[in-house]
């Protein structure tokens, strides 16, 4: 077996790599890149999932970042569990053919309740004031506390929110090195996300982007290294390009216009009803999940948001089962934005009306993802004044809401969620041994194998059966 280190370094994509990421190029010119074929949609969970199973999301049942859990009557994001996805793991997979085999997941999704050897995912402490701590949970689960006495606890609030910076990548990268270190893992799976946050915000072609593709480099040149001294292979890979929009296509608003969607107000502030509603959209990037409870309204739905600005397609069964989205969890609809677009959440009518977490980061309680949680909210004065305020009362012991996000989508300057984005713009996978590497683009279903050849071996099919060719 030869051990492999795997990078999941989120947004790279082969215009991004330059000047400003010297230890990527380095890499990709020793050993060799090629295209990844994402899958829809080009999401974390449905990627990662489909990177680990070798299935598309109608297979491993993650159809994006979250669904409609109809037995609930509920829309959740950002579940953790592995016991959500089907399909045989490549750590699974792997320990068939070698029992001496381990993996270490660092950061993946669906990372809790799996059977990898060792694992640490972000998992904050939630008290019952209402307060969130920053923490991760692991397994075995001295592992956490070991990774906390060495780095510290887990920094959740730059993983995630408009204090997001390099140093919740950098902690990662230093949690990966100490379990190579002491668990000597033959596949260690390592999830570096800091580009996503900036390619968000500002777009792919932004200038200020330069920055943070060299804070990433020199994470992952610090993971090579380690990887080179300690005989380890290397695998790079992307899961989605991002792709700059100018336009936010507000779906649920649509819905609610024609009362197709259906809300209850709480103190004031409207929540969207998913047992009394006809219609409504689980919003994730460009792609959004239509639920529809009676199928008699499907054809109504689909001409409504077919006429929206900024839709491209809307997806019935057969167009889901052609793009294998044809899963019990998907939307009777799939809707695909145009490439300069994107989907809210929203479903408001009024801004006063929202509910008290649309101004705060909350991702588990938002029917939809949220990407405007990257920003302050401009209308405050003094923004990082007003986060300390809100700190010290509850340092203080008070109660109060962190409501310092904005209700302006407009400020999203980047999405992905497409399969189809422009080669310059879309993922890659890049290995430090070349002949590992197929002839052509690199489809996401076949990285699973694709990991598997870089421990064991090339698989060659010949007329005497299967052989295995050693990868020089």
């Amino acid at each position: 077996m030869h051990p492999l280190l795997v990078l999941n370094v989120v947004g790279l994509t082969p215009e991004l790599i330059g000047a400003n990421t010297p230890n990527i190029a380095r890499l990709a010119q020793r050993g060799g890149t090629r295209p990844l074929r994402t899958v829809t949609p080009a999401v974390t969970c449905s990627v990662q999932a489909t990177f680990l199973t070798g299935l598309p999301p109608s297979g491993h049942g993650a159809v994006a970042n979250g669904w409609l859990f109809r037995d609930l009557c509920e829309i959740w994001l950002w579940r953790q569990s592995n016991r959500l996805l089907d399909g045989e793991r490549v750590w699974d997979a792997a320990k068939k053919r070698d029992p001496g085999f381990t993996c270490a997941n660092m950061f993946w999704w669906y990372n809790m309740a799996s059977s990898a050897d060792y694992a640490v995912t972000p998992r904050p402490i939630y008290k019952a004031d209402g307060r969130k701590l920053p923490d991760c949970y692991a397994q075995p689960s001295e592992l956490r506390d070991e990774l906390t006495a060495k780095l510290g606890a887990f920094p959740l609030f730059s993983f995630w929110g408009p204090a997001t910076s390099i140093s919740s990548t950098r902690w990662i990268a230093d949690a990966a090195l100490h379990v190579m270190a002491t668990r000597n893992p033959t596949l260690t799976l390592v999830y570096l996300p800091h580009l996503d946050y900036c390619l968000q915000k500002l777009g792919p072609a932004d200038d200020d982007i330069a920055d943070d593709l060299r804070e990433v480099d020199a994470v992952v040149g610090d993971l090579i290294a380690a990887a080179e001294a300690s005989g380890r292979r290397v695998l790079i890979l992307s899961e989605y390009g991002i792709v700059p929009v100018d336009k936010a296509v507000h779906i649920n608003r649509a819905l609610r216009e024609t009362g197709l969607l259906a809300v209850r107000v709480e103190e004031g502030g409207e929540l969207l009803d998913p047992p009394q509603s006809r219609a409504f959209a689980v919003a994730d990037h460009q792609v959004a999940h239509v639920y529809v409870e009676d199928k008699r309204d499907v054809p109504q739905v689909r001409a409504l948001i077919e006429a929206l600005d900024g839709v491209a397609a809307v997806w019935g069964e057969e167009e889901k089962r052609a793009h294998g989205l044809d899963h019990a969890r998907s939307g009777e609809l799939v809707a695909i934005a145009q490439p300069n677009a994107w989907f809210t959440y929203y479903y408001w009518l009024d801004d006063r009306l929202a509910p008290d977490f649309a101004r705060t980061v909350d991702i588990h309680r938002k029917p939809g993802y949220d990407p405007v949680e990257l920003f302050l909210d401009p209308a405050i004065r003094f923004p990082r004044l007003a986060v300390a305020w809100r700190l010290l009362k509850r340092k203080l012991g008070l109660r109060t809401l962190m409501d310092v996000i904005p209700l302006d989508a407009a400020l999203v300057r980047g999405s992905h969620g497409r399969a189809d984005t422009p080669e310059a713009r879309g993922p890659v996978v890049i290995s430090s041994v070349a002949d590992a590497l197929p002839d052509g683009a690199c489809q996401a279903t076949d990285v699973k194998q694709l990991m598997l050849e870089h421990i064991f071996g090339k698989q060659v099919r010949g007329q005497t059966g299967p052989t295995m060719r050693a990868v020089r």
